[in-house]
Formats: structure tokens, C-alpha cells, sequence
């Protein structure tokens, strides 16, 4: 037991931001050597709040999935709606920063720790995860500010600071805006940024021999840069334009060969299901579905979706709209995408090819990229431009985020220097592995979800009320159709 604790704490001591961020909650077992279920306490605090607000909201990640889509379609949209962008592109610039390597990799090392039954657990959590997105991009509409130059800007570091300050708790919520704003500013750099780009070069090298070593790898972050700050310099406009056209190519290439290699094992698909069923209440899948694809995906994708925290509804601020809830209906439908079309995808191909099972096979990429060549050959190639755009997507995204809580701490002035600051970190991702400035990118942005999840927490009832009034008046025939589309 002695040995547990000291192996359990240890890391602790020469890592104090994880022991912040990832305290572990371990669930023991009395089986000797065998210490149990092991979960961050982030992962917990995730977790609760997703259930609370899809018990709270009364199941609005199914009641109102309906009208989310009809939202999309520009079916309740005027010519004359405040703000920059559509809910379309909305949607688009928040998924392209969520549906990411996470999405190829995150699953495969899921369901190699945890087995099949990882899946299951996966779509459980990205089920939960749509009511988390919806309250906190409500929220992000709600308190929403028109900035001196004219542009839209919410998120956290705004309904922290506005929204508490209305419930009586003014120093709280500046505190907690001001956590956020920092901790997304390092997110923006090392996860959603050197990650990317160290992860997307080491693929491309990996099938183009030219770019290896260090030439190579200066040469595609220059180039990776340069495209990146041809999109950035435009803005939540420019962002939000190309997110609609990448996020939704990328997304039909990779789904549709893993359709096309489903219809090839259609006869073990059945089979394939079940097992992901049986499999899901063994301790082993437990493990998996949790460890790894909450604990791993928290540190290599932000729990893919990104879920509660906070991410997603500086984007979605940006929606023209006059009603908050109906952006945040919007906003629920990316983990649906995520991660119950997507990741559960990449699960199912991984599944009924045997790549999880398969000898000699690493988990991450290299499983999910032996997967789809069982039936492509040339798939690594195809997965190397696949990675390129999730990273690219994801990068562009992650930037604007990064942008707004550098605005908001330092004033709208600096922003052009932030860009510049942006550019720089994608060029070392790509020439340089430095994993320590990565690690703490990735803690940033998980962290994001303490702050973040404590105000959506304290002002889930005023969701709540806006909610009702807003479905009652939908019942009512408020909103009448703006077309027939």
C-alpha cells in the first residue's frame, strides 16, 4: 500500500502544475499489485458537470438536437442578425479546432489500453459532453461585448467576470476570468499550436523522405506558418469562411473510408458491436474507455470535443444571432460530430480489422494507420494529408481563441503582436520536439476547464431559465421560419 501511495504522489513533487491539474483520484483494489481505477480529479469534474446539466437541462442534447440542426440550415436566420459570422461557420471554426489527431490517434490508444469496450464508454462521454457545450455557449452569446474596433468578443473570460459579477461575486468572477484568460493564452500555444504542428510534420516525413531531417522540418514549418497567418490576419471572418469549406472536406474523406472499410467487413460488424457492448462493463474497458480516451485524450486532444472547457464559446460568440440559446443548441452538436461520428468511427474500423488485437502494432496513429491500409494501401499517405488539415484546422482555431484572451488582458492594440507570437511557436513546433512546452500547453488547456466549469456551474440557472423561455416561445410560433431550406 506504502508503495502505491509513493508511486501514486511521487511524480508530484517534481511536477506541481499536473499535481494542480491531474490530482488523482485511485479507487483500490485488494487484489495484490493491483491498485484499481485510477482518475484525475479533472476528469471527475468533467464528468459530474456533464451529468448535472444534462439532467438539469432535461436532456437538451436530445429534445431540442432537432431544432439545432434546423438552426444550422440558416432556418431561423435574419439578414439583420448582430454579429460576424453564421451559425454554420460558427460550428465550423469551433469544430475545427476539436476535431483533431485526437480523433485518429486519441481513439486508437483508448481502445489499445482499454480494449473494444473503450468505444462505448467514448460515446457515453461525447453524449454527456453536449450539454456541457451547450450551457457554456449559451453563456458565451449571453455576455457577449462589441469591442472598441468594432469586432464581437465572449467567451469565459467574459460571462465569468459579467455573470458572477450579477450573482454577487464580482472578485470571484474576475479572478477566475483572469485564470482562464492565461491558461488559454498557453493552451493556444503549446496544444493547439506546437502539438499540432510537431504531430502533422512527423506523419508528412514519415511517408515523404525529402522533409526528414532538419532541413525538412524548417522548411515545412515555414510553410506551415505561412499558411497558418494567411488565415489568422483576417480574423474571425476569414477563420470562420475557410473552417466551413476544410472542416467538412476533411471530415467526408476520413468518414467515408471508414464507411467504404465497414461495407468491406460488413459480415463482422455485427459481431464487432457486440463486442464493444460485452466488452464495456469489464474493468479492463473501464480502464480503457476512461484512462484512455478522458485521461489520454485530455493530454494529447482536450478530451477531443472539448466539453466544458470553455474553448468553443469564444467562437460561437461570434454567431449572428439575438438569441443565446439558439447558438448554444448549435454548439451541441460538436461533440456529436466529434465524437460520436468521428471517433466512433475511427473505434468501429479499428475494431472489426483486428488492429487492435494485432501483433506487433502500436497504439496511436500507427494502429489507426495500419487499420485503414488493411484495406487502402496508399491510406498512409492519404492520412498524412488528413493530419496536415486537422492540424492546420485545429492551429487556425486555437489562434483566435489565444487572441481574445490576449485582447482581453492586454488590450485589442496588442493583438498583431500575439499573431506574430502565434506564427513563431508553429514554426519551433514543427523544427523542434520540445515535449516540456507541449506538456504544458496541453495542461493549460485542460486546466481551462476548473475555472470554467465553476462559473457555468454557479450561473446553470439562469441557462435554465433562458431555456424554457426560449422553447416555450419556439412552441409558441415565435420564430417563424426565415425559408423554405
Amino acid at each position: 500500500m506504502l508503495e502505491l501511495l509513493e508511486e501514486q504522489f511521487g511524480r508530484y513533487l517534481v511536477d506541481p502544475i499536473g499535481a494542480v491539474l491531474f490530482f488523482d483520484i485511485a479507487f483500490w483494489d485488494d487484489r495484490p499489485g493491483d491498485p484499481g481505477l485510477v482518475l484525475p480529479l479533472l476528469v471527475v469534474w468533467l464528468i459530474i458537470g456533464a451529468t448535472y446539466f444534462t439532467l438539469r437541462f432535461r436532456f437538451v442534447n436530445v429534445r431540442a438536437f432537432r431544432h439545432a440542426i434546423d438552426c444550422v440550415r440558416g432556418r431561423y436566420t435574419r439578414p439583420d442578425d448582430p454579429g460576424e459570422i453564421s451559425h454554420f461557420q460558427a460550428l465550423a471554426a469551433a469544430l475545427s479546432a476539436t476535431v483533431g489527431l485526437g480523433n485518429i490517434a486519441g481513439v486508437a490508444v483508448a481502445v489499445g489500453i482499454g480494449g473494444p469496450g473503450a468505444v462505448f464508454w467514448m460515446v457515453l462521454a461525447g453524449a454527456l459532453g453536449m450539454s456541457s457545450k451547450f450551457a457554456e455557449c449559451t453563456l458565451g452569446q449571453k455576455y457577449r461585448i462589441v469591442r472598441g474596433d468594432g469586432h464581437v468578443s465572449g467567451g469565459p473570460m467574459h460571462y465569468l467576470r459579467d455573470g458572477l459579477a450579477e450573482l454577487r461575486l464580482p472578485r470571484f468572477g474576475r479572478a477566475l476570468a483572469v485564470v482562464f484568460a492565461f491558461m488559454c493564452i498557453g493552451g493556444s500555444l503549446g496544444g493547439g499550436n506546437m502539438f499540432q504542428a510537431n504531430q502533422s510534420y512527423q506523419q508528412v516525413a514519415s511517408v515523404v523522405p525529402l522533409l526528414a531531417g532538419t532541413g525538412g522540418s524548417i522548411a515545412f514549418g515555414l510553410a506551415l506558418a505561412f499558411c497558418v497567418g494567411l488565415v489568422i490576419i483576417g480574423g474571425i471572418r476569414r477563420i470562420g469562411e475557410v473552417a466551413a469549406v476544410i472542416v467538412p472536406v476533411m471530415c467526408a474523406v476520413y468518414l467515408l473510408c471508414g464507411f467504404w472499410i465497414l461495407l468491406s467487413h460488413a459480415g463482422e460488424l455485427g459481431g464487432a458491436l457486440l463486442t464493444i457492448v460485452h466488452s464495456a462493463y469489464r474493468p479492463d474497458a473501464a480502464f480503457g474507455g476512461f484512462a484512455g480516451v478522458l485521461i489520454q485524450g485530455f493530454k494529447r486532444a482536450a478530451f477531443s470535443n472539448e466539453a466544458g472547457v470553455g474553448s468553443a464559446a469564444i467562437a460561437h460568440s461570434a454567431a449572428a444571432t439575438p438569441e443565446p440559446v439558439r447558438e448554444g443548441l448549435v454548439a451541441l452538436l460538436e461533440p456529436f460530430i466529434d465524437t460520436l461520428v468521428v471517433c466512433t468511427m475511427t473505434g468501429l474500423v479499428l475494431v472489426v480489422t483486428g488492429a487492435y488485437a494485432a501483433p506487433g502494432v502500436e497504439t496511436g496513429i500507427a494502429m489507426t494507420s495500419w487499420a485503414f491500409a488493411t484495406v487502402f494501401p496508399w491510406f498512409p499517405v492519404v492520412l498524412s494529408l488528413i493530419a496536415v488539415l486537422f492540424a492546420f484546422s485545429t492551429m487556425i482555431s486555437w489562434s483566435y481563441y489565444g487572441e481574445q484572451c490576449w485582447a482581453n488582458l492586454f488590450g485589442i492594440r496588442s493583438i498583431l503582436g500575439y499573431k506574430l507570437l502565434f506564427l513563431t511557436f508553429v514554426w519551433l513546433g514543427a523544427v523542434f520536439a520540445a515535449e516540456k512546452v507541449i506538456e504544458f500547453g496541453d495542461l493549460m488547456i485542460l486546466g481551462m476547464a476548473f475555472p470554467n466549469m465553476a462559473g457555468v456551474f454557479l450561473l446553470s440557472g439562469r441557462v435554465k431559465a433562458d431555456l424554457d423561455d426560449y422553447l416555450a416561445r419556439l412552441r409558441a410560433g415565435a420564430f417563424p421560419r426565415s425559408d423554405a431550406r
